[in-house]
């Protein structure tokens, strides 16, 4: 067990120049931006969605695997870059993945047909899972304990403005240019401004003494480790569980909004309140965890979040839910997304910094697979009402609670975490 030395738990970046050292604001809101590449990725197409099934020929729900492709490729896709990351440093790797971005967002630009646009979408996401899976690594690099669940909270609220604000710029888009075509070519050009900042400004974070062999089975056991310890698996299946119901929510926004309630010349706007609660609870998550500590306000937050889900699926099956009484609780839970997400991810890496690519790689892979898969579903499960959605929200929450009770031995609301290394 060793003690880091500085203030905080925080380690000094190895080879870092008083030109290139990054402060701790401008490295949340790089590691937020580039995290929001995907979400920009996802939820910039939706307003288009309509327009892109009637110019490609789509039907029904399959428009809603323009979403869930790029989620599960992505997932499927992050268990690639950790691997790299730990021998060949976090920069490199984090290029790559910004360069298929780019590339893949402007072939989305060009396709003429739904089949080529869905290969297009499944090879976006996996060759830009980098994107997901490496900004988590670059703050463990740095800290751990809650002061990485303060760190990831502010990243989130950063990170959740662009889906608060990237329906509208779809929107303004299709408005201005007139063409769904435009938006993947938003997509690169937001990649192409990324990929100069951290060219400039992004030194590297792995530590010379933490590089780890290319070596399938030292991969395969750090992943494993990742994933089996009892400490952190029920967290990071529970976060997969919980944000699967949010990707449900996700895949089905734009028909349950514009659809079930008629309600579509306000998607952007109601999307954007719901992500915006979002993002706002982060920011409040940011000023309490190193206080309270991460357990207390994500248990707390989950027992809230299966309160409010049982009230939404009951009035779900009332005779004509409005679509007042379905955005407050949605954004109701949502907001409280953001006093789980982020303290769930947090410790689920805290034993791991000397393996922190691989780690991050394994349970975003976990995470966004698992997710992904459910979001699907429950997307296609879209019957005309907010009722499989309010269903699964409240069964995964549910869950969710079971597999933090496993991690935790039963013992839940335990206090602020010590910063402290445990490999």
């Amino acid at each position: 067990m060793r003690s880091d030395p500085l203030a905080g738990g925080e380690r000094p970046i190895a080879g870092a120049t008083p030109v290139k050292r990054i402060g701790e604001r401008e490295l949340i809101a790089m590691m937020a931006l580039l995290m929001a590449c995907n979400a920009f990725g996802i939820d910039a197409i939706l307003p288009a969605l309509d327009d892109l099934a009637l110019s490609l020929g789509a039907v029904g729900n399959d428009r809603q695997f323009i979403v869930g492709v790029y989620l599960l490729a992505a997932g499927i896709g992050t268990l690639i870059p950790g691997a790299f990351a730990d021998r060949f440093g976090r920069r490199p790797v984090l290029f790559t993945a910004l360069g298929f971005y780019i590339v893949l967002s402007l072939g989305c630009a060009l396709v003429t047909d739904f089949t080529s646009m869905i290969v297009l979408r499944a090879l976006q996401g996996f060759f830009a899972a980098g994107i997901i899976a490496l900004p988590p690594a670059i703050i463990r690099d740095r800290v751990g304990g809650d002061k990485m669940a303060r760190m990831m909270s502010l990243i989130f609220v950063i990170f959740l403005l662009v889906p608060a604000v990237a329906p509208s710029i779809g929107q303004g888009v299709l408005l201005l240019l007139g063409d769904w075509r435009w938006i993947f070519v938003t997509m690169a050009v937001f990649g192409s401004l990324m990929s100069v900042w951290v060219y400039i400004r992004l030194p590297e974070t792995l530590h010379e003494s933490d590089r780890q062999r290319i070596d399938i089975a030292v991969i395969a056991r750090n992943m494993r480790s990742a994933v089996t310890l009892r400490s952190t698996m029920g967290y990071t299946l529970a976060s997969a569980l919980v944000f699967g119901g949010l990707f449900g929510f996700i895949n089905s926004s734009q028909q349950l909004i514009g659809e079930a309630f008629g309600a579509g010349d306000m998607f952007p706007l109601l999307f954007a309140l719901c992500a915006g609660c979002m993002a706002l609870a982060n920011w409040s998550n940011s000023r309490i965890v190193e206080r309270l500590g991460a357990r207390r306000v994500s248990h707390t937050a989950l027992f809230v979040f299966i309160f409010v889900a049982g009230l939404q699926l009951w009035f779900a099956y009332q005779p004509n839910e409005s679509l007042w009484t379905f955005i407050p609780l949605m954004a109701a839970n949502m907001s409280l997304l953001g006093f789980i997400g982020a303290n769930f991810g947090s410790i689920a890496m805290q034993p791991f910094r000397h393996i922190a690519g691989a780690a991050s790689s394994a349970q975003s892979f976990l995470r966004m697979t698992t997710g992904a898969l459910l979001g699907a579903g429950i997307g296609y499960a879209y019957d005309g009402t907010a009722r499989p959605l309010a269903l699964a929200l409240l069964v995964t929450a549910t869950v969710s609670l079971l597999l933090v009770l496993f991690s935790e031995r039963g013992a839940l609301f335990g206090p602020p975490d010590p910063d402290v290394e445990e490999t």
